[in-house]
């Protein structure tokens, strides 16, 4: 978990200079995710929002299937993906809570459709300086995928 002062988050310059993880960990996790779905699109994968508690701040998406996840650290074990996330929350927030909370990929590329789920309000890739989702499918691409995916994607 990487947490971004505001004057950075605020200014979309800055932002889009960061190095692609910090910029898929810090506000473009979504359109990391819909760029994961749409390469290995049937491959059973959904996008997974980790929601915080009421009041909380550390909102991620990812893609898993259950058991495989894919975000700005590239492939891992879901459950190894989540106990780490929770963890690093934890120390950075005592008392940090979550909900998992299932998103359909229209959602992660529409403010519009985002906002219709409570509590969430994403951008969408054209809101970036730049549009992000060539950036999110060019850092997809730079991981090699497990070899159940290859037949798949």
């Amino acid at each position: 978990m990487f947490l971004l002062k505001r004057s950075v988050k605020r200014k979309p310059e800055m932002q889009w200079a960061l190095g692609d993880r910090q910029f898929f960990a810090c506000g473009a996790c979504h359109i990391l995710a819909y760029a994961f779905h749409e390469k290995y699109s049937g491959a059973g994968f959904d996008a997974v929002w980790i929601k915080p508690g009421p009041g909380q701040i550390g909102n991620h998406v990812i893609a898993t299937d259950g058991k495989l996840a894919f975000d700005y650290h590239g492939f891992s074990a879901w459950p190894h993906l989540l106990f780490h996330s929770v963890r690093k929350a934890e120390r950075l927030m005592p008392g940090w809570s979550h909900t998992l909370v299932p998103l359909p990929p229209e959602v992660l590329i529409s403010e519009a459709k985002s906002r219709t789920i409570d509590g969430l309000w994403l951008r969408g890739p054209e809101q970036f300086l730049h549009d992000a989702l060539p950036r999110a499918r060019a850092y997809v691409d730079r991981f090699e995928p497990p070899a159940r995916l290859t037949a798949t994607g």
